[in-house]
């Protein structure tokens, strides 16, 4: 590749300098949210310049048009103009690059996360996605849900779980824990939202799934730090694991994969009295047929037989093992993260070898 500098995302952010068939990243920066860190990227390129002895003519970007880091690097640009990546693309080109993959086949890239900017302007983050350097197509994702609030409800997985009940249909009863959770000015508020669309964007985004089913089963209704509520799911579905437990069934249509019958099925058990650890368990088996599902009929459509697992939601161990399981048992080559991480502080390296490629079409 020539020259290139990618400037990653706004969270977890680490930028990655390429030249030829090398590439190398800096030191993790972390969110891109006050000028302090605007500038210790800014020093982080400087030294890694210094050290690489790469002078980028071309930068890559998110293309999320809010993001701090994508507004440096058009700031930064002077002899091309950016070259601005879909996040998930990205992630899917990470994971090919460290498995030094030259882009020509593509492959069937599984990239679950808690946000990315998708192309109709909706939070992505359940895609299935066929892909190479120079391009990809979704051929499947989850079904939307709204999320009420933004960032205020993702630090609110109760509200979360109240949306996706929303969404499946399924009733506010006050025997849910997640219903219970919230006050009765709070049930209100949100169910405005839900209903007159206000302060609400629709997300097909696996890590909020996860946070809602958190809440669902009585783990975690309010989080203190990122990704507690996923965590404590998987904390709670691991101590269950071996117990044989058995997996929820999404719905299938062309392009979209359902979790309403996951909740369904969940909130019945719950009912039943099942433990909050084995309803962990049956869901974590359920997202992992689903992604097995959904990459056989990707391979009966076209062929492909490589499959990449990316994004946030797989540094959950407990779902890669599980889909990495599946999908080798059904005759799969797996790419899996290891020196380059699944989550966005690895979302460089996509973003570097995924402009090259472009630009080397061009």
């Amino acid at each position: 590749m020539r020259p290139t500098l990618a400037v990653g995302g706004d969270l977890k952010n680490a930028l990655c300098l390429g030249e030829g068939d090398h590439a190398w990243f800096g030191p993790h920066i972390g969110d891109m949210g006050d000028l302090a860190t605007l500038e210790a990227a800014r020093r982080a390129e400087a030294h890694m310049r210094s050290l690489t002895g790469v002078d980028p003519e071309l930068v890559a970007a998110d293309r999320h048009p809010g993001y701090h880091s994508a507004r440096w690097a058009r700031r930064r640009a002077h002899r091309l103009a950016p070259v601005f990546v879909q996040h998930h693309h990205a992630h899917i080109a990470s994971a090919m690059a460290q498995h030094g993959l030259d882009g020509t086949a593509p492959v069937i890239g599984v990239a679950f996360d808690g946000t990315g900017y998708g192309d109709d302007g909706t939070v992505w983050g359940g895609e299935i996605l066929l892909a190479d350097y120079t391009g990809y197509r979704r051929f499947a994702h989850l079904a939307p849900a709204p999320l009420p609030g933004g960032d205020a409800g993702v630090a609110n997985p109760c509200r979360l779980a109240l949306a996706r009940l929303w969404a499946a249909g399924l009733a506010w009863d006050a025997d849910l824990p997640s219903v219970t959770a919230c006050a009765a000015d709070e049930l209100a508020v949100v169910k405005q939202q839900l209903t007159r669309g206000v302060a609400c964007v629709a997300t097909s985004s696996m890590g909020r799934l996860f946070d809602a089913v958190s809440s669902l089963v009585g783990v975690c209704h309010r989080a203190g730090y990122e990704a507690q509520a996923a965590l404590e799911l998987e904390a709670a579905a691991a101590s269950a694991w071996g117990e044989g437990t058995s997996a929820y069934d999404f719905g299938f249509t062309a392009g979209t994969y359902d979790p309403a019958p996951v909740l369904n099925a969940l909130v019945a058990d719950l009912r039943r009295g099942t433990p909050a650890p084995v309803l962990a368990a049956r869901f974590h088996r359920a997202v992992a047929r689903a992604v097995a599902e959904i990459c056989r009929r990707a391979r009966q459509d076209t062929g492909l037989a490589a499959v990449a697992l990316s994004g946030g939601v797989f540094a959950n161990a407990l779902l890669e093992e599980e889909c990495a399981r599946l999908l080798s048992e059904d005759g799969f080559a797996v790419l899996r993260h290891g020196e380059v991480p699944p989550n966005d502080g690895g979302l460089a390296l996509g973003q570097l070898v995924v402009a090259a490629h472009l630009r080397q079409e061009e």
